[in-house]
């Protein structure tokens, strides 16, 4: 069977990224003072998802890495990147790191730093992959459809957005989205403080 370059790229990329969150993961519950038993209690998740994860074995969703950020008192982006220096104003096309989970990536568009309150992403999202549930935590969000078309989730309202739609909202109303086309979708997300 002939093995496609861009999936093997692909999959070689994903477990250095999954190996690295599980690294950046078991540091954080250490400083913390944590125990896996106490960590899981505290992310309403099993020992053994929070385990997986520290041994690189476990890809979580976006929302239980948002449940772990939130139980370590810390955010996505910590957990997920490390922090690189700026090397300026401008980041490059191809330059920009990206964070894989499941069906949906990240593009970093504003590099993660300590204390940063500005966060922009270019979420990717593949068709029928959604977050996991709706999550919720301090700010504000807005975002740009450029591709596909995308269900928007606020609490108990669903908006269905496409290309030149955008939406704002505050961060502490329960929210998630799902790309319910049949291409990829790819949103401009913005949102303040940093929380991924």
């Amino acid at each position: 069977m002939k093995r496609d370059p861009v999936s093997s790229s692909a999959s070689v990329e994903k477990k250095a990224s999954v190996s690295g969150l599980g690294v950046r993961l078991r540091h954080a519950r250490l400083v913390a003072g944590l125990t896996l038993m106490q960590l899981s209690q505290k992310a309403a998740c099993s020992e053994s998802l929070v385990s997986k994860i520290e041994r690189g074995t476990a890809t979580p969703s976006l929302a239980m890495l948002h449940r772990l950020a939130m139980a370590l008192d810390t955010n996505i982006s910590t957990l997920m990147s490390e922090e690189m220096p700026a090397v300026g104003p401008v980041l490059r096309v191809g330059e920009r790191p990206v964070i894989k989970t499941g069906g949906i990536s990240m593009e970093r568009l504003v590099l993660p730093t300590r204390g940063g309150l500005l966060q922009a992403n270019i979420h990717i999202v593949e068709p029928g992959a959604a977050s996991d549930g709706q999550i919720e935590h301090v700010g504000e969000e807005v975002g740009y459809v450029l591709e596909g078309t995308i269900e928007l989730r606020l609490g108990d309202e669903r908006y269905i957005i496409g290309p030149g739609d955008v939406f704002t909202f505050a961060s502490n109303v329960p929210h998630g989205y799902s790309n319910v086309g049949e291409v990829v979708a790819k949103v401009l997300w913005v949102n303040s403080p940093a929380t991924f």
